[in-house]
């Protein structure tokens, strides 16, 4: 479960989603995706113990004083709080920004909705590198049993004086974060830090049934973070495939326990809950002018403050019940805006979408005339309130650039072979997607013969050649799956060898009417080492530039986690121009944007700025000068009359094992060298002309480089693929 989500086999993601749901159903508050980690990871006991029976030492929780400050702490943090008297153990189920600017019915200034932490008003959004933001935090108090839970008389003398709690048992305070990056990671990633930093000896902790560094082999974060950050993705994952459970953000509730809701009569019930959901459709009912012209209107509304107005819910929002009501409430104006209009906008012309997930519980942004507005996911929140008076136009955020490239036409096709009456031969690089899937394309040709011959599932006998590198025992010869159709189809259930990485060329051979796929790489002459990565077999520099950069491998693809350096590097190598070479050119005003698929915050910026200036000194990238169009478009090399513009490069160097010219190997052999011969035109004797073929591969490439001026060879030319040559 540290490697990928897909290799579990399914018997143990039954056993791992029947032991969360049961988790879900014995908290008294929707489970975050941190606190069933834990669950997982320490032992939550079902019968009324909690963590009372787990393997958890209370030494090594972090003692925390409440006041006007504290440290971060994320939701599934375990702490003892110092009261002055008997300790209090909790474990955080939940929190929301707590701002005072925030009304008691929940209205909310637009400039709050979406305001990174630190934010001071309308478009300032501070200068302190090490910001603070109000938040408020709900501790269960009786997650470690009753042997670890203080009486109902001392839990009351703590909130009635108010120092280490608030009356409702919940604690607000300014929380401190040591930068600006720190204060917007997402839930898991902030809790993977906290749990390799601050929490480390409770993460480490040899009394835990197994752990981390057990499971990932090693107790250094370059291991320790990829294999934490699997296991909350997988915990997560699993959550979210359970069809007894509902999802809010991160937050798991039982459906059973909303159905209950729904159907209660009382306060927060059913007939509150579709109150709240009229009241937020209806915040932006236009007001009129004159000549009866409508005024444009903008609401913002916080769920949380909202439902501490409702009549009767003071007892029901005391301590974990806050959180249960809080996100039932989300999930009903979901469920809501899901059912009763397009893509948010109503009948009525009021656009409803959350524009702020974290702050009050959530707020919703009503608005109208909603018909004027962009299209998007209405429930994912945008950040309008902040961005339309902080100079940014009212767009939806663009989705992070953060998954393989998966268009095998345009990065690394297969390339036929050979065809006869025995054998079908093709070649095509290995991309991550296969490696991720443990799986493989078949041709269109191929696909249909084993269609119509064998239907469409079929096992396959897979025959793996690898000469010079290293298989496990059972990797040669591996019995697979092919799912095939009319014209597509791809093996499914390969292990492939540590050894292969994305880009390895793959030579494939089909004997005609076999159950039967050989697949072989080709040694180089002698290893080489490209970038970071050393191979002693034939690559595709693109894709192994696009899809061996740093947060990929063959058990994700993700952003998260990485540093500022590896997420420059990242950048570079995604989203950059692509040259045949696999060289990488991007445009570096466009860094930051692209790195986090939003705009960052300026702390964020400074950092991947600071992290470009070392990775120019090493040499590990190198400056650049492109031009801009009139378009916005970057171009290189530079076009004249357009503006210049810097951008940066990520230029894989190759080194070759050191040999003297014309001596010999360690292995006394002749020096034999292998050389990449780039894409090129070649001049045509007379009389003769390029083929259709090579006509085509040209546009192709001169797409890749960005070329304007000329789509076709010119004449007497043709064009010569890229390949590698050796002697």
């Amino acid at each position: 479960m540290t490697g990928r989500y897909e290799a579990v086999p399914t018997a143990e993601l039954k056993r791992l989603r029947t032991y969360l749901e049961a988790v879900v159903a014995a908290r008294p508050s929707p489970v975050h995706t941190t606190v069933a980690f834990n669950a997982l990871y320490f032992g939550f006991d079902l019968h009324g113990e909690g963590y009372g029976n787990s393997p958890l030492r209370l030494d090594d929780f972090p003692v925390v004083t409440f006041g006007e400050s504290a440290p971060p702490l994320p939701v599934g943090a375990m702490v003892r709080v110092s009261t002055g008297s008997e300790p209090l153990f909790a474990e955080i189920v939940y929190k929301e920004g707590a701002h005072p600017e925030t009304g008691d019915l929940g209205e909310v200034p637009a400039w709050v909705s979406g305001a990174p932490a630190g934010a001071e008003g309308p478009g300032r959004p501070g200068n302190d590198a090490s910001p603070r933001r109000r938040e408020l935090l709900v501790p269960d108090v009786g997650a470690f049993g009753p042997a670890l839970t203080l009486t109902p008389a001392q839990l009351h003398r703590l909130r009635t004086r108010r120092r280490w709690v608030n009356e409702d048992g919940h604690v607000v305070v300014d929380i401190g974060y040591p930068s600006r990056e720190a204060a917007a990671r997402g839930d898991l990633a902030a809790y993977a830090d906290y749990l390799l930093s601050t929490a480390r000896s409770q993460l480490l902790s040899p009394y835990v049934p197994v752990s981390l560094a057990d499971l990932v082999g090693s107790t250094q974060d370059e291991a320790l973070r990829p294999g934490l950050l699997r296991l909350l993705d997988m915990v997560q994952r699993v959550l979210a495939s359970s069809d007894l459970l509902r999802m809010w953000g991160p937050y798991a509730m039982t459906r059973e326990s909303l159905a209950k809701c729904w159907r209660d009569t009382g306060p927060l019930g059913g007939d509150d809950l579709r109150a709240l959901a009229a009241t937020v459709e209806r915040a932006a009912t236009p007001t009129r002018r004159r000549y009866g012209l409508s005024a444009p209107v903008t609401a913002y509304t916080a769920v949380g403050p909202r439902l501490r107005g409702v009549p009767g819910a003071t007892d029901l929002l005391r301590g974990v019940g806050y959180a249960a009501a809080v996100c039932r409430a989300n999930v009903a104006l979901a469920d809501v805006v899901q059912r009763d209009s397009e893509q948010g906008l109503f009948p009525n012309g009021i656009r409803v979408t959350l524009d702020d997930a974290f702050e009050g519980g959530g707020i919703w942004r009503s608005h109208h005339p909603g018909e004027t507005e962009t299209t998007g996911d209405p429930l994912r929140a945008a950040g309008r309130g902040w961005r339309s008076l902080a100079g940014a136009e009212e767009q939806p955020v663009p989705e992070p650039v953060d998954s393989p490239l998966a268009d095998d036409a345009e990065l690394g096709p297969a390339e036929l072979l050979r065809t006869d009456e025995t054998e079908v031969v093709w070649r095509l690089p290995l991309r991550l997607a296969h490696l991720i899937d443990g799986s493989l394309p078949l041709r269109p040709y191929i696909a249909r013969e084993l269609g119509r011959t064998y239907g469409g599932r079929l096992a396959v006998r897979l025959e793996l050649a690898h000469p010079g590198g290293l298989l496990e025992p059972g990797e040669d010869v591996q019995h697979v799956t092919a799912e095939v159709g009319d014209d597509t189809g791809r093996l499914t259930g390969i292990t492939w060898p540590a050894g292969f990485f994305p880009g390895l060329v793959l030579e494939l051979c089909w004997p005609r009417g076999a159950r039967e796929i050989r697949v072989s790489t080709t040694p180089l002459d002698r290893p080489v080492q490209v970038g970071d990565r050393w191979t002693g077999h034939c690559y595709d520099p693109r894709v192994l530039t696009r899809e061996d950069a740093p947060g990929s491998d063959r058990y994700g693809d993700t952003a998260v986690g990485l540093g500022p350096r590896q997420l420059v590097m990242r950048t570079v190598r995604r989203c950059g121009l692509l040259t045949v070479d696999g060289h990488a050119l991007l445009d570096r005003s466009g860094l930051p944007l692209a790195a986090y698929g939003r705009l960052p915050e300026r702390s964020q910026i400074l950092a991947l700025e600071s992290a470009v200036g070392e990775l120019l000194a090493e040499q590990r990238l190198q400056p650049a000068v492109g031009s801009r169009s009139v378009h916005g478009r970057p171009w290189f090399p530079a076009r004249t009359g357009e503006p210049t513009i810097p951008l940066i490069g990520y230029r894989p160097l190759i080194a070759r094992m050191p040999t003297p010219w014309g001596g010999t190997g360690l292995d006394s052999e002749p020096l034999r060298t292998v050389q990449f011969v780039p894409g090129h035109l070649r001049r045509l004797l007379p009389g003769r002309v390029a083929s259709d073929a090579q006509r085509a591969a040209f546009r192709e490439h001169c797409r890749r480089l960005g070329k304007a001026d000329g789509w076709e060879l010119p004449e007497g030319y043709t064009f010569v693929n890229q390949h590698t040559r050796g002697h």
